[in-house]
């Protein structure tokens, strides 16, 4: 399996990415599964999602160490836990990539994406334009997939529904740098939140960003 990129980032906290080159079958014999998951992958109308689907149980049964079966589940909000594990996770995937991001102690969030023009034709619909103002975000491709990742890797964390990009997350001022981190403020409804983002660009053009707090 090509792990591509493996972090420890706290004590009980892991960030791994891995390229996807298998077919589903190779994928499929890596996996226990139930049926409910293959009645769930029988209804996918093509056949990119059932290997993102597949890729991302895979890469967090190698994350976990473990032979045992794992129930993954979402919750009433679309946010994906462990059944009887006490880890928090997160998955992301985007084309040939596949993003999992596992922690004990914190909740977490990461989101990846292949690097494309065409964002700067929705910018405004998950920018303010204080955001867009930032010269670092701006009408900078880079800088937009930076942001976008932060704001969907925070939506991930907090994990409920009703968090709008443009709305409730604002980016602060940073420096664009190949790999780098920002802060953001989160309007939620306990309150304001103030968290950093890490975030880099591989080296065939995905950008991701990961966030991790109580």
């Amino acid at each position: 399996m090509p792990i591509v990129y493996n972090k420890n980032i706290e004590d009980h906290s892991a960030l791994a990415i891995w390229k996807i080159e298998e077919t589903e079958e190779e994928l499929f014999a890596g996996l226990q599964l139930k049926q409910h998951e293959l009645d769930l992958i029988a209804s996918f109308n093509n056949g990119k999602r059932l290997l993102h689907w597949l890729s991302t149980r895979l890469l967090l049964r190698t994350m976990l160490n473990t032979k045992e079966y794992i129930d993954c589940q979402f919750d009433e909000d679309g946010k994906p836990y462990l059944v009887n594990s006490d880890f928090h996770i997160s998955l992301s995937h985007s084309y040939d990539y596949a993003a999992v991001m596992i922690s004990k102690d914190f909740a977490c969030g990461v989101d990846i994406e292949l690097i494309k023009h065409k964002i700067k034709s929705i910018k405004h619909k998950f920018l303010s334009d204080v955001e867009l103002s930032q010269k670092q975000i701006g009408d900078n491709t880079e800088g937009l997939y930076v942001a976008w990742c932060a704001k969907e890797a925070i939506y991930k964390w907090h994990g409920k529904k009703g968090l709008e990009f443009k709305q409730h997350i604002h980016i602060k001022p940073f420096k664009l740098k190949p790999e780098g981190c920002l802060n953001a403020l989160v309007e939620l409804p306990t309150g304001t939140r103030e968290l950093t983002v890490n975030y880099f660009k591989t080296k065939d053009g995905y950008m991701l960003g990961y966030v991790l707090s109580v």
